[in-house]
């Protein structure tokens, strides 16, 4: 502001600073002159460094570092080489795609090398928790465990550590960082259990400055790339552990660092990504998802992964309905052909239970076998078939979207898809405001906050959404925090697509909008479990006792989790009498809406023992 006032000239520069400096005054004199003082020199420091740049000064485009690979896909050094070097407009109209798509998994050619500091691991003080690889935004740091003999010609330096578990004896496990794709946001540090008894503050991970240890964990990542992914039914994949031994179809994003959201879709991708359709709402996921050049969204060695596509606010909820029936009318299809094709294979095929791990890949081997036989046939029916048949495996169809779209926008078409009774899984990134579009209230977001339309502090309090949907009696509904119960997240997650019909899984997503340091977003997360502020809860109409309340009763006020967020700290400052009285009625929203969940399992519970 200060220098453009110094530059525009539509008023002299000294009346413009004068101003600027009056106003700063008034605003800041209540914290006292050194606040003040400290202001001023931020302008007067503008001002001084304020200098013309001359054209071509700056640099070559030409002599930007190339990181892609010759061993890249022709398609990615053609064309996507160039738009991330910003060439974007030297590419004639005919280099690319007709259709409109794009090759998936194009984000590992990136290598933006973020980050100043990378986490280091102690194999020697690990306890094998997996949760750094669980919360890692951007599945920049990994686990794998695997036999002894995979270490042969491992590079010097790469480490390793016998794994602890008991469901797979005598292997090994590594913690492998990404060097080039880390963001350094240090969540993974944040969340390390593992202490040294001997070094203080010394964790099993650690974050240390990147230049030294660059080359050698380049290195690393390499050979930790070549390793064997585990065979998945060796494993419980709804566990913490199991689930971070899958590989993810969802890396490398370009969402903020340290985001709340990425968490999420990384450990939907591990646990159901080859065989899962998503239909992503716009917003702040859709941009990370498929913000070309490039797009974290990849496929396994097998070629299966996630089939994405983007729709609008007013209308996800119904594109991914339209998917979900879409397969069912296929798969109907392909279940009469098969019976009048191969009845002999028909009673496997139709009645399999293709639910779980060692379900799906037996349904798998089942549906190739039919595959060979009607390539060799030359009845008509058979060529359909083909294309039906990979609908006999059981499809994961997942609705995903922030809460500007599942609260506000698109609530009316939720609320129809949800009725409909439709096998769908619905995952709100729940950041409590419209994060993409610069941090803009909406209905989830929460009283007492700042936001953009709600600069004195939003006046209502903040919808129920979960309690909405579990009104109907036939949607599952979870509300989860990564961050405050990997455990129940795993679980409720696993739960909710294994539930033969449509469910509703609202996720605390911590944001860079709520004015957090964003390195203790995980940590902050289990601060709103703790005060109440977001219950953890399942409800599953199937059981006898359908509400179930998993987490305890508040621990801390309030008042000790907001004060950590600009959102609410700004209103403080700007409107003291205020904020103190629209704080008094949030916890009282919280101390209500604890009081209706704890009633609701009750009820439950005493229905159960009555029957």
């Amino acid at each position: 502001q200060t220098c453009f006032f110094e530059l525009a000239g539509v008023l002299p520069p000294e009346l413009a600073i004068a101003a600027i400096k009056d106003t700063i005054e008034r605003t800041y004199a209540k914290r006292g002159p050194i606040v003040v003082e400290r202001n001023f020199a931020a302008v007067d420091g503008a001002l001084a460094a304020l200098h013309e740049v001359e054209p071509g000064a700056v640099g070559d485009r030409e002599q930007l570092r190339s990181w892609i690979s010759v061993e890249a896909p022709t398609f990615v050094r053609a064309v996507t080489a160039p738009l991330l070097a910003g060439r974007g407009d030297e590419l004639p109209v005919s280099a690319l795609p007709a259709d409109g798509t794009f090759p998936i998994g194009t984000a590992q050619y990136e290598k933006r090398g973020l980050a100043d500091e990378i986490p280091i691991w102690d194999p020697s003080i690990c306890i094998d928790c997996a949760k750094c690889a669980l919360v890692c935004p951007h599945a920049a740091i990994r686990m794998k465990v695997y036999e002894p003999g995979a270490l042969v010609g491992a590079p010097e330096g790469f480490k390793s550590k016998e794994w602890r578990g008991r469901d797979l004896p005598g292997m090994l496990l590594t913690i492998q960082v990404a060097p080039d794709d880390c963001t350094g946001c240090g969540i993974c540090v944040d969340v390390c259990p593992a202490r040294s008894k001997e070094v203080a503050k010394h964790k099993s991970l650690d974050s240390e400055p990147k230049a030294p240890h660059l080359e050698r964990e380049r290195a690393g990542w390499d050979f930790f790339l070549g390793l064997p992914e585990l065979d998945r039914s060796l494993v419980e994949p709804a566990t913490i552990k199991g689930s971070q031994l899958l590989e993810p179809l969802f890396e490398f994003s370009g969402a903020c660092s340290g985001c709340g959201e990425t968490p999420y879709l990384k450990l939907l991708t591990q646990l159901f990504g080859d065989r899962m359709l998503v239909a992503n709402a716009t917003g702040c996921s859709s941009i990370f998802g498929g913000n070309l050049p490039t797009t974290p969204w990849k496929a396994n060695a097998s070629g299966r992964g996630p089939a994405w596509s983007n729709s609008l606010f007013e209308d996800n909820a119904e594109f991914g309905l339209g998917m979900r029936v879409a397969l069912d009318h296929q798969a109907a299809q392909a279940r009469t052909l098969v019976t009048e094709l191969a009845p002999d294979l028909a009673p496997e095929i139709l009645g399999a239970d293709s639910f779980d791990e060692v379900g799906i890949a037996a349904q798998r081997v089942r549906v190739e076998a039919l595959k060979e036989r009607l390539a060799a046939s030359d009845d008509p029916r058979a060529a359909r078939l083909l294309d039906l048949a990979d609908t006999l495996v059981r499809k994961s169809v997942w609705i995903v979207g922030g809460d500007g779209w599942a609260y506000d926008i698109g609530f009316g078409g939720l609320d129809h898809v949800l009725a409909s009774g439709r096998d769908v899984n619905v995952l709100v990134l729940d950041t409590e405001v419209y994060s993409n579009t610069g941090g803009q209230a909406s209905k989830a977001t929460p009283r007492g906050a700042v936001a953009k339309f709600a600069a004195a502090g939003k006046r209502t309090a903040k919808k129920d959404l979960g309690l909405i949907a579990s009104s109907y009696g036939h949607v599952y509904v979870a509300q989860i925090a990564l961050g405050a119960d990997n455990a129940h997240a795993v679980k409720a997650i696993a739960e909710a697509e294994a539930y033969p019909g449509p469910s509703l899984v609202l996720a605390y997503s911590h944001c860079i909008a709520h004015g957090i340091e964003m390195e203790f977003g995980m940590t902050h997360q289990k601060e709103a479990v703790d005060s109440a502020y977001w219950p953890l809860y399942r409800y599953d109409p199937r059981s006898e006792q359908p509400f179930q309340l998993d987490s305890r009763p508040p621990k801390i006020p309030l008042a000790a989790f907001t004060a950590k967020e600009a959102r609410f700290a700004m209103l403080g400052r700007t409107h003291p009498e205020e904020a103190a009285l629209l704080a008094e009625e949030s916890q009282r929203d919280v101390d209500e809406r604890w009081r209706l969940y704890e009633q609701m399992a009750t009820i439950a519970h005493t229905l159960e023992e009555q029957a």
